[in-house]
């Protein structure tokens, strides 16, 4: 199963959020679309970061509450890893589990085509694993 499967099962939708925007601004949207991580965007579009629960945790941990007056830019991750559509779920989640991240951005031709999480890579997963242990069942009671 590729990251193109998961993304047709969940849609490609992302949540994306200026730099210059606030860490308030960014606690607001996370919390408004429950997810855990925005994908930050420069002008033109392109990822210049991206902004997890854990590095907003981080900065009020450094800042307190005047972190959530800082820019977005000031605390996001700027060493982004991303992915292909064609990528295999076991290869994103070997990636995921050594790079100790939950999201990742699936990119196409150097345009952000979607995202996806650890959560949807597990579920991809078990429901792949699951298909196969039906498909043996159904070998061996015909045989």
């Amino acid at each position: 199963m590729t990251v193109a499967a998961i993304l047709a099962s969940k849609g490609r939708d992302v949540v994306t959020i200026a730099g210059a925007r606030t860490v308030a601004e960014s606690v607001q949207l996370l919390a408004t679309k429950r997810i855990g991580a925005i994908v930050v965007i420069d002008d033109g579009g392109r990822i210049a970061g991206i902004v997890s629960e854990r590095d907003i945790v981080r900065a009020l941990a450094a800042d307190a509450a005047a972190a959530l007056a800082l820019p977005v830019s000031s605390v996001m991750t700027r060493a982004v890893v991303t992915c292909g559509e064609g990528e295999t779920i076991d290869s994103v989640m070997s990636r995921m589990t050594r790079g100790r991240f939950r999201h990742l951005p699936v990119v196409t031709s150097g345009r952000l085509v979607g995202i996806i999480s650890i959560g949807d890579v597990v579920k991809a997963r078990i429901e792949q694993v699951e298909r196969e242990a039906e498909e043996m069942r159904a070998y061996i009671a015909t045989a």
